[in-house]
């Protein structure tokens, strides 16, 4: 029968990033950076044939950097079991190293970097050879904690480990207990130390005495029964290299369940990271990681606990039963990430039995997000101000005299002269400082509050960020650049004519176009609880652009009555300013908010609407409503020229 092989080869955590557009399916992929979580785990060695089962991987370093460069180091060899047996063959008893068509590969002193091992995985059994020259010697291991994953045969025997606590490892008795068919029909085979022969490896009989040591390997076979027991907790999680959120990530998923014949508790602990290594990122702190709780009915949004705020416990039923195993929903509050983009915040995520049997160790790590990039997205306005003039208006002339009374005016003070206009009941005014011909007289302030419109009006935001600038656009291309690599560019021409078909057009009408579509600057930083505004003017005598310019219409050109003379502002046509301003809120206070990842803002969106007239007359409108906005790409980089 064939022998499988369980070796986990743990890499590079390749991450799917979607990619929205704003009215377009368009989907990218990117692949994300895996960063290691260090912890150290400690094997225990004697002279001669020992055998170790790491529970890190240790693929930063080579074994000359780790052992070969250390003279001090005792180890002469290393032998790492990868049983990818061909068809028909089976592990009839523990194997000795050798490099004749075996299933192991080795790592020599002599041999150094010629060796066929050359670096330590993890979940993976080795044989190490310990000079005779000490009595113990205890071999420091570094690396990233790994999830258990196995492989088990029915026919032959297997080389594991089990992830048993370091500090007090229980007995193979008390160990396989939950396990009765593996405890019962299991032959274990351990390696005391010394010359391979009759007691190297040796079978283990007394199970009430020898512990299951953690980082020992094992061969063990179980007859014709399969095993899937390698201590009570198992987390089921894609991948066994740790949850990795990267800089976009917020949410994940693992499921927890109970392996064991009886009921157990599981605790979860988040542990610091060790001090990487040399050559490996800063660790800058623990990830402010939440776990989901109990929906509220009232208003749909989950509730939430802090992982650093304690240890967390779940009361699992038997193997088997009805509550045996739990979902697990762990955030990132990426709002509690302090420090620069592309820092690196680690720690390890420790699940503990109450049977005391198992330790298993979880790397999990985030990188402080970057709002470089292009984000499209669009307000939604909900609120107008007024301009609303309140006009005195009178009955007859009693009433006339007692508006100029109560509003305190006088006939022929300062040069006005009052008038009722007995057809429309309105009072006109004459004369005074501005020499009035009949405008009609106020009667208390102008309104000038918001009031809400009969619906939503839609403005599309494309707004993109360098990391170091932010600026508004009227269009964007997205396509193959003249050097054949994807860019952001503001002119079509900066694109590969024979990659338009493929190329991407992105456009907000309500903004003004210009003859190099040159962007405008905000002020300000674009994440959550910050703040941008930019202005964005329109020249009373803009043709393209200005609302108040008909090119057509003689009363709306901008020109004299000969057609041939441009008019000052405020005579036919106004300069208009738009200052938009997007006030980024921060997260609500609920599970899903906090965690959203980094690809989408929002907000509330004021737009303040200046019309300048003539010398320094203006006027002011305001515009409000909400807006969101959502990262399409990552191209930090605008192109602008060749």
């Amino acid at each position: 029968m064939l022998h499988p092989g369980f070796k986990t080869s743990v890499g590079g955590l390749t991450l799917a990033r979607a990619w929205f557009w704003y009215g377009l399916v368009f989907l990218l992929g990117l692949c994300g950076k895996t960063h290691a979580q260090w912890t150290t785990q400690t094997n225990v060695l004697r002279p001669g044939w020992n055998s170790v089962f790491l529970h890190v991987d240790a693929s930063h370093i080579t074994l000359d950097q780790l052992v070969g460069n250390d003279l001090a180091n005792p180890i002469q060899e290393i032998w790492y079991w990868q049983p990818a047996l061909p068809t028909g063959q089976f592990v009839e008893s523990p194997q000795v190293p050798t490099g004749e068509g075996s299933q192991w590969s080795t790592w020599t002193r002599l041999g150094g970097a010629a060796s066929t091992l050359t670096k330590l995985s993890g979940n993976g059994a080795y044989l190490v050879k310990v000079a005779n020259t000490v009595n113990s010697y205890s071999w420091l291991v570094k690396g990233q904690p790994v999830l258990p994953t196995f492989r088990w045969t029915l026919t032959g025997l297997n080389f594991i480990g089990f992830p048993t606590p370091p500090a007090q490892s229980p007995a193979f008795e008390s160990f396989l207990s939950p396990a009765p068919q593996l405890q019962q029909n299991g032959e274990v085979y351990r390696y005391p130390g010394g010359e391979l022969g009759p007691t190297n490896p040796v079978r283990v009989v007394a199970f009430r005495t020898t512990p299951v040591r953690r980082d020992q390997a094992y061969w063990v076979r179980a007859g014709e029964s399969y095993n899937q027991y390698f201590g009570p907790i198992q987390i089921l999680q894609a991948g066994g290299s740790g949850i990795h959120f990267g800089n976009t990530r917020g949410q994940t998923q693992l499921r927890l369940r109970n392996l064991a014949n009886v009921p157990i508790a599981v605790t979860l602990r988040l542990i610091e990271s060790e001090e990487s290594p040399v050559n490996q990122t800063y660790i800058e702190g623990l990830p402010p990681l939440l776990l989901r709780g109990a929906i509220n009915t009232t208003n749909l949004t989950f509730g939430y606990t802090s992982l650093a705020a304690g240890v967390r416990t779940w009361n699992l039923a038997a193997a088997g039963k009805v509550g045996s195993e739990v979902e697990l929903i762990i955030g990132l509050n990426r709002s509690q990430m302090t420090g620069a983009p592309g820092d690196l915040f680690a720690g390890v995520l420790r699940f503990t039995d109450s049977l005391g049997l198992s330790q298993v160790d979880m790397a999990v790590s985030a990188e402080k997000e970057s709002t470089a990039g292009l984000w499209v997205g669009g307000a939604a306005v909900n609120y107008v101000s007024h301009y609303l003039k309140p006009y005195a208006k009178v009955g007859n002339a009693a009433d006339f005299a007692s508006l100029l009374s109560r509003l305190q005016l006088a006939e022929g003070a300062n040069g006005y002269h009052y008038q009722h206009d007995t057809n429309t009941g309105r009072v006109l005014v004459f004369g005074g400082a501005e020499k009035k011909t009949g405008s009609y007289l106020l009667d208390g302030p102008i309104k000038v509050d918001s009031g809400t419109v009969a619906r939503p009006f839609p403005l599309r935001l494309i707004v993109h960020n360098s990391g170091s600038s932010v600026k508004l656009l009227q269009k964007i291309y997205h396509g193959v650049g003249s050097s054949s690599n994807i860019v952001l560019a503001t002119k079509e021409n900066l694109l590969l004519s024979a990659q338009l078909s493929e190329a991407r057009r992105i456009s907000s009408v309500h903004l003004p176009t210009s003859a190099g579509n040159i962007p405008w600057d905000f002020t300000g930083t674009l994440q959550q609880g910050g703040s941008l505004t930019a202005l964005v003017p329109l020249s009373h005598d803009e043709q393209a652009s200005n609302p108040f310019l008909h090119t057509y219409h003689p009363d709306h050109d901008n020109l004299d009555a000969q057609f041939t003379t441009e008019l000052a502002r405020g005579n036919e046509s106004y300069g208009v300013t738009r200052q938009i301003t997007l006030n980024l809120t921060a997260p609500e206070n609920d599970f899903n908010s906090l965690t959203q990842g980094s690809q989408d803002l929002g907000g509330n969106y004021t737009e303040t609407i200046t019309f300048e007239a003539r010398g320094s007359q203006t006027r002011q409108y305001n515009v409000l409503g909400n807006f969101t906005l959502k990262r399409i790409s990552d191209i930090a980089t605008l192109t602008t020229s060749n």
